[in-house]
């Protein structure tokens, strides 16, 4: 009897281990394209901020650019996810944001000369140079896995077409969850000839640039603002809000830097409480623990996120 009852707690021990050990993954869904507009357009009623987790959230064990650790960066927060696109040698979208895939595969030389089968005899490495099991992912791949799961910000490297990447978003019934990103108003004109029912991420530092974007055609509620690399002026932020445009910060570099060497100051929190939406970040975990924070302070949830 007595080696039964040990034999039973040992079991029990065991499996309230693993249940905590179990991830809890943190998901946005929008079924229409119109669920995407209401969630972005801002208002001081309808606001959630959110991580940009750039490259997909790299850390220890986890690679840039891989559909494993755009998974595991919901384990800390509903996330966005930012990735960058490329061309193999016979053409195939495939997810790497270096021309040459020495630095973050165990692949040798330019991406572009290797077919997409060659390709996928490599093992993707993680930010400090080890090697892992993950291969390198397509872009079919990922819209496939996207669907209720995340919001994509979608970058473009190297020459990659617009109308490809964009054929490819309404092939896998993607609109609802995806924001093309674009470097100056030519580009944005461009993805929104192609696609009038895109969302787009377009630079805008100044009002000038928000000016352009519309005097080319673009309208606000097609428009996410990327108001740079450093907080700007709270103006802006209120300017771009008046017309119900959610921003988004890029943290990565010197703000995420900041934060590490001094977490006690709450960066993010108060980058957020300052005007920022989303904030694009490589530092996910501790923007996560302060987007929650913020989130609970001010009582924000979302119908969309689980």
């Amino acid at each position: 009897m007595k080696f039964h009852l040990l034999f039973f707690f040992s079991v029990l021990l065991a499996f309230l281990s693993c249940k905590q050990e179990e991830k809890v993954h943190h998901y946005i869904k929008f079924d229409t394209t119109n669920q995407l507009y209401r969630f972005l357009k801002w208002s001081p009623d309808n606001r959630y901020p959110l991580i940009s987790a750039h490259r997909g959230g790299p850390m220890p064990g986890y690679p840039e650019n891989c559909i494993e650790t755009f998974e595991n960066a919901t384990t800390y927060n509903p996330m966005v996810i930012e990735f960058d696109i490329a061309y193999s040698k016979d053409s195939v979208l495939v997810i790497m944001h270096d021309d040459k895939l020495d630095r973050t595969s165990t692949g040798k030389g330019l991406i572009g000369d290797y077919t997409y089968d060659e390709l996928k005899a490599f093992n993707l490495k993680d930010d400090e140079g080890n090697e892992t099991k993950f291969k390198i992912p397509t872009l079919d791949s990922v819209l496939s896995w996207s669907k209720g799961k995340v919001l994509l910000t979608i970058d473009l490297k190297r020459g990659v077409s617009y109308a490809k990447v964009i054929e490819k978003v309404k092939q896998y019934k993607v609109e609802s969850n995806s924001i093309i990103i674009t470097y100056n108003a030519n580009q944005a004109h461009e993805v929104h000839k192609l696609a009038p029912d895109l969302m787009i991420s377009a630079s805008v530092q100044k009002k000038s640039e928000l000016k352009r974007l519309n005097d080319l055609g673009i309208p606000n509620n097609r428009i996410v603002a990327f108001v740079g690399v450093s907080a700007p002026e709270k103006e802006l932020y209120n300017y771009l809000h008046n017309k119900g445009i959610t921003t988004i910060l890029g943290t990565m570099g010197n703000i995420d830097k900041s934060s590490i060497a001094n977490p006690a100051k709450n960066i993010y929190y108060h980058l957020v409480s300052n005007g920022a939406d989303i904030l694009s970040s490589d530092n996910i975990v501790q923007a996560a623990e302060q987007l929650d924070k913020f989130r609970y302070n001010k009582k924000i949830s979302s119908a969309n996120i689980n």
